[in-house]
């Protein structure tokens, strides 16, 4: 095994760990497949030769000290985080190395934020949960589209996906976090997170061409009300989901991704359209792309590259866009997405 280069993935057997799994190997470096269940490990890595395979529990912590034992950083890809972050963050400090995940759950964003920003600052290692399509995307979208600027009135982020099959780790997530905030929905409104019963609006989104207008849900509330605020002085930060994936989601027995190409993608593609709010003056930033579980590996593995190369802002927990040049960031991802930032329109 190549010294320095060793990346402990957990959860390497799931969905969106085969990726990174993939993704690391094709960047030089090596992963090592850990995760709860020993079959499905030695499966992937009958698959994968010379890969080595560690079962470890997250309610094991001698389990993890050995999964980690020579990596250098650890990519968490299993949820639900509520259960697996934090033991992760944890290992990883008593490790010493940075840690990346990929967490969509709001409340176990927030969990991480609080628990362990003073712990990884003091560490002086840098932990950054929700590197993903949704959490981190978005962040550096919105940071990108600022600018220059200090502060916004407000961040909308749009998402224009052509479907939605969720894979079974998505729909834990969901439902745990749904259980956390006792069925209430949730928005990020006057600088803070509001639980509310309302009904959410449906309105059309200008998505650009190809897309076009679409029909979306708002106040479809993700991740992103917690990486942008996080260090972005932005009190309004509202996502909207297309209506067409909203239904795919909730639909009873929704069917898992399957894969079209020799990637292991989806046929599904995303637009992720920003638009930010100063006075009069909009800004925004469009991506898009194809499967938003595959467009997670390069962003974790580009956040792990760019942390041991010393490519960073800060340490402690941070999110995408605090930690890293966003307009950079997002350029080094070519190969897997398209971007527009456009130039500013007054109103």
């Amino acid at each position: 095994m190549e010294p320095g280069r060793n990346v402990a993935v957990y959860g390497a057997y799931g969905h969106t760990g085969r990726f990174v799994v993939a993704e690391l190997h094709e960047r030089g470096y090596v992963p090592t497949l850990v995760g709860r269940d020993q079959d499905k490990l030695l499966a992937l890595a009958q698959t994968r030769p010379g890969l080595e395979a560690r079962q470890a529990s997250v309610d094991d912590s001698t389990s993890l000290d050995r999964a980690l034992n020579g990596a250098v950083a650890v990519i968490n890809c299993a949820g639900p985080f509520a259960t697996t972050a934090a033991p992760l963050v944890e290992a990883a400090l008593r490790a010493g190395i940075p840690y990346v995940d990929v967490a969509a759950e709001i409340e176990a964003n927030l969990d991480t934020f609080a628990h362990f920003a003073q712990r990884a600052l003091a560490a002086s290692t840098v932990v950054v949960p929700a590197m993903a399509f949704f959490g981190a995307l978005g962040d550096l979208l919105v940071t990108t589209a600022m600018g220059d600027w200090t502060a916004a009135d407000e961040a909308h982020i749009a998402y224009g996906l052509s479907s939605w099959h969720p894979t079974a780790g998505t729909l834990a997530a969901g439902a745990v976090s749904g259980q956390r905030r006792g069925g209430r929905r949730v928005r990020y409104t006057g600088g803070r997170l509001e639980y509310h019963d309302d009904a959410l609006p449906t309105l059309e989104w200008p998505f650009p061409p190809p897309l076009g207008p679409q029909s979306v849900i708002g106040e479809f509330t993700m991740a992103d009300v917690v990486t942008v605020p996080s260090h972005l002085a932005v009190p309004e930060v509202c996502t909207y989901m297309a209506a067409k994936a909203a239904a795919d989601l909730s639909a009873p027995g929704a069917s898992a991704p399957t894969a079209v190409d020799e990637r292991g993608r989806s046929a599904q593609t995303f637009a992720v359209d920003v638009l930010v709010r100063s006075g009069g003056t909009e800004r925004r930033a469009v991506a898009t792309g194809q499967d938003i579980y595959a467009i997670s590996a390069p962003l974790a593995v580009e956040a792990v590259d760019r942390i041991l190369t010393g490519r960073t802002r800060t340490t402690g927990v941070a999110s995408a866009g605090a930690v890293f040049d966003a307009p950079d960031f997002l350029r080094a991802l070519s190969a897997h997405l398209s971007l527009h930032v456009p130039l500013d329109k007054r109103g």
